[in-house]
């Protein structure tokens, strides 16, 4: 199977709150603990300017997108509290972009359509 076709990636940007970086960061390690049990994960971390944090992550299309959130949707809004979502990005091939529209329309997000994938 040729993953490329499929690989849809969410790109969440969070302003971390005042003072609460710290607590911020040590909530992070749960939640890489979750994406390293899911088959569909591709790629997880994250990364950090100042008081931004960024989320780098990867799924075998949507469905894969989709299991993460359920699974770390109990650990999101004790994260909530510490920090403003203030971008999301979600980037892929127009058939995996169409499964999601729907279930993520709350978050508002960017819609960025692959134009090609190379082949491996």
């Amino acid at each position: 199977m040729n993953y490329s076709d499929h690989v849809v990636s969410i790109h969440p940007y969070f302003k971390v709150h005042p003072g609460k970086m710290d607590e911020f960061k040590a909530s992070l390690p749960a939640f890489i603990e979750k994406a390293a049990t899911e088959e569909k994960t591709l790629h997880y971390d994250f990364t950090i300017h100042g008081d931004e944090v960024f989320c780098r992550e990867a799924y075998l299309g949507a469905a894969g997108l989709l299991e993460h959130l359920a699974d770390v949707g109990a650990l999101l809004d004790p994260l909530m509290k510490l920090a403003d979502l203030t971008r999301v990005e979600v980037h892929g091939p127009a058939a995996e972009l169409d499964k999601l529209k729907e279930p993520l329309a709350q978050l508002s997000p960017v819609w960025f359509t692959c134009l090609s994938t190379a082949k491996r």
